[in-house]
């Protein structure tokens, strides 16, 4: 037999939950912020912490909740937020620039700049594949090399401003 009592009637008190959820959720994104390592994706070791971050902090936002209503309450708490941390940050430089990272110039020029790599901890193999991947087959054809805060490499090949010019210019005459 289905208790619905149990099912839908919540045993903590609403606001408590939202309280609760809304810390956690904040907590993890400043966290995450802090220390980010965004190398193009999920790592099997980022993917344990987002799992294990996700079950510890249950119980903290959760206050041992049992029933749907408690759970939606709280899945809706998180979502939002997400919702108005993007909001925010699409409507406000200030909060955009806290939540997501500045760009990282990993190569200059066609010179690696080691202590970007050590600050985001890539190594220079990791970089040349990437470069690679980018269709660079050595440094030095490289004017500018970002680390996005996607993970994404974004990549300004020497020259490519004056052969693009030029290509504008011969498709316009």
């Amino acid at each position: 037999m289905i208790d619905w009592r149990e099912a839908f009637v919540p045993t903590v008190n609403l606001l408590e939950l939202v309280l609760r959820g809304s810390v956690v959720y904040l907590l993890i994104v400043i966290l995450f912020r802090i220390f980010r390592r965004p190398a193009g994706g999920l790592s099997t070791t980022d993917l344990v912490v987002v799992v294990l971050v996700a079950d510890a902090a249950q119980n903290a936002m959760a206050a041992e909740y049992h029933s749907i209503t408690e759970g939606a309450i709280l899945v809706l708490t998180i979502v939002s937020w997400n919702f108005a941390l993007d909001w925010l940050s699409f409507h406000s430089p200030w909060v955009y620039k806290l939540l997501h990272a500045a760009p990282t110039l990993l190569v200059r020029d066609g010179r690696v700049q080691g202590r970007s790599l050590r600050a985001e901890m890539l190594t220079r193999a990791e970089l040349d594949e990437f470069l690679r991947e980018q269709g660079v087959e050595d440094v030095s054809e490289v004017k500018r090399c970002y680390l996005e805060a996607d993970g994404q490499l974004s990549v300004i090949k020497l020259g490519d401003n004056g052969r693009q010019g030029k290509e504008r210019k011969k498709g316009l005459q």
